[in-house]
């Protein structure tokens, strides 16, 4: 794989991240997304939720957990109450149903700034990433394996792949702070 091959999949993963951090970000909307953190501790070993559970959002600020097996939901109700995610689960014998309340404008605000830090760590992740392709291109240079024309046009065609990068990212924080922001 060649040095853009290599950033290419470097940024796409990058956005990737970025995409996974901002969906467990509580917006104030039942997403199922949200606890896909959350693990379970199923026959001692820690299990991921979403492998033991139907998750639902019948309505807009519920979501609807349905284990597949009915005698672990003591044990599904203990791991979201230490997953923290800032929602009481209750639990009606064969379902735990999630109300998530309505965010205050203070709260709106705080997750907008965790929101832009997601945004911001990607950003720096991304430029990181140009800096070693530009390093990795110079040593070809120097080591004879390509040109100086080619260093010049393959540094030009990295700026342009990491600008578009960082404006993609951009939109995806841009987007998400709107959803916060909504009412």
């Amino acid at each position: 794989m060649n040095v853009q091959e290599v950033l290419e999949t470097k940024m796409t993963k990058t956005l990737s991240v970025l995409k996974e951090e901002l969906n467990t970000v509580r917006a104030g909307r039942a997403n199922p997304a949200l606890l896909d953190k959350v693990t379970v501790d199923y026959y001692g070993s820690p299990t991921p939720l979403k492998n033991l559970s139907n998750i639902s959002a019948p309505e807009p600020r519920t979501l609807l957990i349905a284990p597949f097996d009915p005698k672990i939901i003591s044990d599904i109700e203990k791991a979201l109450n230490m997953a923290n995610i800032g929602i009481t689960p209750s639990n009606d014998g064969k379902m735990i149903r999630l109300t998530i309340p309505p965010l205050t404008e203070e709260r709106r605000k705080e997750i907008t700034k965790a929101v832009k830090k997601y945004g911001e760590d990607a950003k720096v992740a991304v430029r990181n990433e140009r800096r070693d392709a530009n390093d990795e291109l110079k040593k070809q240079e120097k080591a004879g394996e390509i040109t100086e024309d080619d260093l010049k046009k393959s540094l030009d065609q990295i700026q342009k792949k990491i600008d578009k990068t960082i404006k993609d990212i951009d939109d995806i924080v841009a987007a998400k702070e709107k959803e916060i922001l909504e009412v």
